[in-house]
């Protein structure tokens, strides 16, 4: 399969929204006790502000047909005279997805790569993303990429 990265566009929000929900179905099926049955992370109108968005680039991976089968959404982050946090730029990335159809075909590597290449022309010093307890095979996708801890979030269920 061909697969060509590039800038997401309003046409591509119905696929982004499918790939949005098998995502919070993994999330769901990991922590039911947090994440809803059948929700996603953006609707349609939150999806068009983000594309619209300066600091947020959404970038998918579009098979021969020109239809979205990943994406990655990107979203630079800048400390600046914190009074804490040296001054730097980070590219967080809030969201990525492979189609099921297509999951563990390299596309997911394609993407990351993809984001890495733009975090560098943005002058970014990192980057950083989260992954939920319970989402092993992501774990082990970002470890493989060269990912490692940089903080953990700890709960206490009451």
């Amino acid at each position: 399969m061909k697969i060509t990265v590039r800038k997401a566009l309003e046409r591509d929000i119905p696929e982004l929204i499918s790939m949005l929900m098998q995502v919070a179905k993994v999330h769901h099926d990991a922590r039911p006790d947090i994440f809803k049955t059948g929700s996603k992370k953006y609707d349609e109108q939150e999806l068009r502000t983000l594309l619209a968005d300066e600091l947020t680039a959404i970038f998918v991976a579009a098979d021969e047909s020109d239809t979205a089968v990943g994406y990655i959404f990107c979203m630079l982050h800048e400390y600046k005279n914190h009074f804490l946090m040296r001054d730097c730029k980070t590219l967080y990335i809030d969201d990525l997805c492979i189609d099921n159809t297509v999951r563990s075909s390299g596309i997911g590597r394609i993407l990351y790569s993809h984001a890495c290449a733009f975090a560098k022309l943005q002058g970014c010093y990192n980057i950083t993303l989260n992954v939920w307890a319970g989402n092993d095979n992501a774990l082990k996708f970002y470890e493989h990429l060269g990912l490692f801890e940089q903080k953990r979030t700890m709960e206490m269920i009451l």
